[in-house]
């Protein structure tokens, strides 16, 4: 069976969010073909002409040599779902995995995993979805990108944000996304001695200066990655208790799919969503508490499931990948690129030689194997858990899912627990990785001196960073 979709349905597909290179609407209408999906949309730069980037170059067919079905992809869409389904899934558990299925019979073109639906889109269908969501986009993701309108085909994905069978029994679903970012300190002996502070400091604290200091977000997080993935569920639920207190872009709920609290579309700092006796009294529908207790209950309720299903423990091993930090890894890339260092070059010959000389004698294999474990790991940082409830009604002992039981309310959940944005990095990215790694930590270092120094700091202004 083909579908698809033309201008009349692009009301019924509403905004949920989107990344750097895709948008995601979420089904508002009475299809059931398509309630509990959700349609993730290509976005094209508006930096960049249309057709002038090859969607994987000569170097990247070298990093992912050994994954024949991404080197076959005919698009950069079907590369990103194998990426997924081959990469991710077998190091993450394939349970907490949703990668679509491709038709072999029509590669160009996705097909819903659970229905025998090949998914059309057509260009006034994309036309339209762009005029409606504009005004719920963050101003920076319109500048930087639109609605790739010459694309004819979307990836249709489950719903992870509700369970399937809410729709039809009309029961409440409450779901939680959250980024949890890097979880560990690098440990790389290619890291500068004056980068040191990487061994100390977590990047998502030191990336919070620079944020503020851009203007990105108005105040910094109390959230500290390496609670939540401490494995104490102390520790845990002070981490899920920062990130509710300051969401950004790291934190959002959703209510039977809707979203109630958070950032819109990956905004840093917009929130604009119920806060306060709102948000507590749209809780009563699913914790079972006294007024001024859901809240409290809510975030308990979070951080035990996120404890009781291991998932970041997963997620912790993949992001390990990462032995040699960037600041090891971009040599190898460069040699991969068959480009002059210029990291080699600014740091200057003495330095370089005594650092890296090493990096740049490996065989070609372990050079492409540092860059593909970078970039995998890199996935794994940036990815998103969504986490998503149901109430489990007395003597309901046949559901399907996993539970876990809140003591506070004395109820028991049905939780689903899927990792998403799992997007395969491109290769160019490494500059920029890098790059953005020594502005990240110069920022900070700069605000340490400054923080020491307030004499200092009162007559030479505020702090700047490098470019």
């Amino acid at each position: 069976m083909e579908v698809a979709l033309h201008k009349n349905d692009a009301p019924h597909w509403v905004y949920r969010g989107e990344g750097a290179v895709n948008l995601v609407l979420a089904y508002n209408g009475s299809s059931p073909l398509f309630v509990g999906k959700v349609l993730r949309i290509q976005k094209a730069s508006r930096k960049v002409a249309p057709g002038s980037e090859q969607w994987l170059n000569g170097h990247e067919r070298l990093i992912w040599k050994d994954n024949p079905d991404i080197l076959s992809s005919p698009s950069k869409e079907i590369a990103q779902q194998m990426f997924v389904q081959n990469v991710m899934a077998p190091r993450l558990g394939s349970q907490h995995i949703d990668a679509g299925i491709v038709s072999q019979v029509a590669p160009i073109h996705l097909w819903c995993h659970l229905l025998d639906i090949r998914v059309l889109v057509s260009r006034e269908f994309l036309e339209s979805v762009e005029k409606n969501v504009l005004c719920q986009r963050p101003a920076w993701r319109i500048e930087a990108a639109k609605v790739n309108t010459n694309c004819d085909y979307a990836l249709l994905l489950s719903d992870h944000s509700v369970f399937p069978h809410s729709f039809v029994k009309g029961e409440p679903c409450i779901s939680v996304e959250i980024k949890p970012k890097c979880g560990f300190l690098p440990f790389s002996r290619f890291i500068a001695e004056g980068n040191a502070i990487k061994k100390r400091v977590t990047r998502f604290r030191m990336h919070q200066i620079l944020k503020l200091h851009q203007q990105e977000i108005a105040q910094i997080s109390e959230y500290e990655p390496l609670d939540l993935f401490s494995g104490s569920k102390e520790k845990m639920h002070k981490a899920v208790k920062a990130l509710f207190t300051t969401p950004q872009n790291n934190f959002r709920v959703f209510l039977n799919g809707s979203l109630i609290y958070g950032g819109l579309g990956g905004g840093t700092d917009s929130t604009s969503f119920m806060v306060g006796e709102a948000f507590e009294d749209v809780l009563k529908c699913v914790i079972q508490a006294e007024v001024g207790m859901r809240v409290e209950s809510f975030l308990h309720l979070v951080s035990e499931t996120v404890s009781k299903s291991g998932v970041l423990d997963r997620l912790l091993e993949v992001q390990k990948l990462d032995t040699f930090d960037i600041e090891g890894a971009i040599h190898a890339y460069y040699d991969i690129v068959s480009e002059p260092c210029t990291v080699c070059r600014d740091l200057g010959e003495d330095i370089a030689s005594h650092r890296y000389t090493s990096l740049h004698s490996i065989p070609s294999d372990e050079s492409l194997k540092i860059v593909r474990d970078y970039l995998i790991a890199a996935t794994a940082k940036d990815c998103s858990l969504m986490i998503s409830f149901a109430p489990r009604k007395d003597g309901n002992s046949a559901s399907p899912y996993s539970n876990v039981y809140l003591a506070s309310t004395d109820q028991s959940f049905d939780y689903k627990a899927y990792f998403i944005d799992l997007d395969m990095k491109p290769l160019k990215k490494m500059q920029y990785y890098y790059e953005l790694d020594q502005k990240i930590v110069s920022c900070y270092t700069q605000m340490m001196k400054t923080k020491h120094q307030p004499e200092k700091a009162a007559s030479s202004g505020a702090y700047e960073t490098t470019s």
